[in-house]
């Protein structure tokens, strides 16, 4: 169970997150939808410890999660796609893969385990497992950020507009991956955050809508 409880955050002090509560349990695939600049981008940054809440909670299966520090999150099972993708464009797809399971510290047969069960998810990665990824389309680039996330992402997986900017060709590709999720990650919950609710419709469990940084409605 993923849930936050009255999360508020300030940037510059000003506030950009007022209270919010949502929750995600095992399994579940939950949406929250918003308008640009309604705050979904920084309640998954929040969630992965890149900004400290003013207030509330975050709690991931019973632990308490806002004093663990960013670059421990992943190590709690979270896996994160931001919407900008951010590859390391000189390294190639399997490194990008690879190195937050390296990172980690994870032995090489469980490395080696994750990536190809991302693989038989994503089969397009393993297609182009060897390009660079300075030379990705933007949709190819969102493909392999989802696949980077679900290497470490054992507990939570956080996608932040998945679909923003993707040929509609792609997007079905991606949603098709998405709809494949509930079967090979069957506990792992999923907040996806996207500003249209007709792209995630038949993907999500449920459905909160955030607004100025606050919970309209659920």
């Amino acid at each position: 169970m993923l849930r936050l409880e009255g999360v508020s955050v300030e940037i510059a002090g000003v506030p950009v997150l007022r209270g919010v509560s949502l929750q995600v349990p095992p399994g579940g695939r939950v949406a929250l939808i918003g308008r640009n600049g309604a705050g979904k981008t920084t309640t998954l940054r929040t969630l992965m410890g890149l900004l400290t809440p003013s207030g509330g909670s975050i709690v991931l299966d019973g632990q308490e999660c806002v004093a663990v520090p960013a670059h421990r999150r992943a190590r709690l099972g979270i896996g994160y796609a931001p919407e900008e993708r951010r590859l390391f464009g000189s390294f190639t797809v399997r490194e990008n893969l690879l190195l937050p399971a390296q990172v980690l510290g994870l032995p090489q047969a469980e490395v080696s385990r994750r990536l190809e069960a991302v693989f038989a998810l994503l089969p397009e990665l393993r297609d182009f497992a060897t390009r660079r990824a300075a030379g990705l389309s933007g949709g190819q680039g969102k493909m392999v950020a989802l696949g980077r996330a679900l290497m470490v992402g054992t507990r939570a997986v956080l996608l932040d507009e998945p679909f923003q900017g993707l040929a509609p060709a792609l997007a079905l590709r991606y949603a098709e991956a998405l709809g494949r999720l509930r079967s090979s990650l069957p506990d792992v919950a999923i907040l996806i955050t996207e500003s249209s609710p007709e792209l995630l419709q038949s993907l999500v469990d449920g459905t909160f809508v955030i607004e100025r940084g606050e919970i309209t409605a659920v």
